[in-house]
């Protein structure tokens, strides 16, 4: 997959987490910085509007990739990152939004709240990645 094929999946992605949002829970994502704090409440919305399944293995991975897409367009732009395809796995290819010598696994934190432990804060990871990034500059 090419960077700019992975730069419109993403952004395809993103829009679709917003469209979701809206549909599903009248939650509104803008795309600023302020709405990421509203993933965290989406993302257990899901579960409990649809239980158990919110939490099958499709839906899951639908859900986790296209808020964390979203989130990784916001930060993306905030800090000038880029996406990386990483095929190390092949067979859980995953992507990642790397940013200097940072690299973050933004599905891989939905999947966190989504699945294993609701007090993990999407929103407080994304502060942390932009807290790693500021001191730099």
């Amino acid at each position: 997959m090419s960077p700019d094929e992975l730069n419109k999946l993403m952004s395809d992605c993103a829009k679709d987490a917003a469209v979701t949002a809206a549909d599903e829970f009248n939650i509104v994502l803008d795309n600023s910085p302020e709405s990421v704090a509203l993933v965290d409440d989406v993302l257990l919305s899901f579960v409990d509007k649809y239980h158990d399944l919110a939490l099958e293995d499709e839906a899951v991975f639908t859900i986790c990739n296209i808020f964390g897409a979203y989130i990784g367009e916001i930060l993306k732009a905030q800090l000038d990152g880029e996406w990386i395809y990483d095929q190390s796995n092949p067979k859980a290819p995953s992507v990642f939004l790397k940013v200097g010598e940072n690299t973050y696994a933004l599905a891989g934190i939905c999947y966190e709240r989504l699945v294993n432990d609701s007090q993990i804060s999407v929103f407080a990871y994304y502060e942390q990645a932009l807290a790693n990034h500021k001191a730099h500059h």
